[in-house]
């Protein structure tokens, strides 16, 4: 990757570091290599005050309205207790803000709090969760590291991942650490300056994106074809009728789509997690796969996703709808299925990525990310529960 800072531009806010925080927040974002429609988070310490990216805010367009102030103190206490629901996580956090009129903070607050440095950057980089989510990631990203790189296993995002690090880093020195490196999730980078915060992601992006070229060939490319319309609107008729409101379907019949639409193990392979965790909220933890009747795969679809929840869900857990997000038609591509052209383009580009990443690590051994139950838990977050139950 290459940097996009711009010492020029960037002169304007020697004296701001919040203008700082929202200037390096929005070269982050700019890139989708890093992030996408939501993805990741930044923040930034002024006088006990973290100021973190706030929900509904995206970072190519993050301004400073869009970061939530919140007394550090008190995130840095949360870190410190044995359990916490991310329900009361995020009551807590919201009360622990110094104005009221700013988003919730993000569910990643307190993680940003206990890393000691003045700005922290949060991604979802492409090149390091598709290394992360091969059969010896683990080992592959040691090997590409170092020793200076703080590799933490999955655990769910919110309290558990943050009392998880706060319990790993305690008398750790930090500076030492060049990174952390969350498997199947993403990456963290930090410094007290934000050109080097930002600076830090770029490079160790790179290294992950120098092992790919050098190791994965990707001879298909994704330029969408010109194919028939009417299978999407097709699938879009029938999904729809599961989703209970009309559907806006769009093809993508790219060459790489083609091909990822014939792989001899896809039934299997599209259940091994997406790319990253958040990802499963757009588009369920995996497609329906359509073999010539369309009506039949969409069926088998809604029959597999309720198999899925009846197996991981408790009492208290509320059934989404039963229609698919995207669907894969041997031999002709996938079509993305949103309530709307905006919720479709979304939920193209996250599956143009995610099935990238999958070609790509299909060639270093085998894809896998986060197993049925792990997806369950955040598809099922309390916290969208809670949304559902209002």
């Amino acid at each position: 990757m290459t940097s996009l800072f711009d010492a020029h531009l960037a002169a304007q806010y020697q004296n701001d570091a919040l203008g700082m925080r929202v200037y390096t927040s929005q070269l982050l974002g700019q890139s989708k290599e890093l992030v996408l429609h939501g993805g990741g988070n930044t923040s930034v310490k002024i006088d006990n005050i973290l100021y973190v990216k706030g929900s509904g805010w995206n970072l190519d367009t993050i301004e400073k309205e869009g970061f939530s102030p919140v007394k550090l103190d008190v995130l840095l206490e949360m870190a410190t207790r044995e359990s916490l629901s991310d329900t009361k996580m995020v009551e807590e956090q919201r009360a622990a803000m110094s104005d009221q009129s700013f988003p919730n903070p993000s569910i990643e607050a307190i993680l940003h709090a206990i890393i000691p440095y003045d700005y922290v950057d949060h991604t979802h980089a492409d090149a390091v969760v598709t290394l992360t989510n091969t059969p010896e990631g683990k080992a592959l990203i040691q090997k590409l590291y170092g020793k200076n790189m703080l590799i933490i296993d999955y655990v769910m995002p919110g309290f558990d991942l943050a009392k998880h690090i706060y319990e790993l880093t305690r008398g750790i020195e930090w500076d030492s650490l060049s990174g952390i490196i969350l498997m199947h999730h993403g990456v963290f980078t930090f410094d007290n300056n934000a050109q080097r915060a930002y600076e830090k992601m770029i490079d160790l992006v790179t290294v992950a994106e120098e092992y790919l070229n050098e190791n994965v060939t990707l001879a298909c490319g994704d330029c969408e074809g010109k194919g028939d319309k009417t299978v999407a609107e097709a699938v879009g008729i029938e999904a729809a009728k599961l989703h209970g409101s009309e559907l806006f379907p769009l093809l993508i019949d790219s060459p790489r789509a083609q091909l990822f639409s014939i792989l001899p193990n896809l039934d299997a392979l599209v259940k091994r997690g997406g790319l990253t965790p958040e990802h499963v909220i757009r588009i369920k933890p995996f497609p329906a796969i359509i073999d010539g009747d369309i009506a039949e795969g969409i069926a088998k679809f809604a029959h597999d996703y309720k198999a899925y929840f009846d197996a991981n869900a408790s009492s208290e857990h509320i059934c989404l709808d039963l229609a698919p997000r995207y669907a894969v038609i041997k031999g002709v591509g996938i079509v993305v299925l949103g309530k709307d052209e905006k919720e479709s383009c979304i939920i193209g580009e996250i599956v143009k990525h995610t099935i990238t990443a999958i070609l790509c690590a299909e060639q270093l051994g085998g894809w896998g990310s986060l197993t049925l139950p792990q997806m369950f838990q955040m598809e099922y977050w309390e916290l969208e529960q809670a949304k559902l139950k209002k």
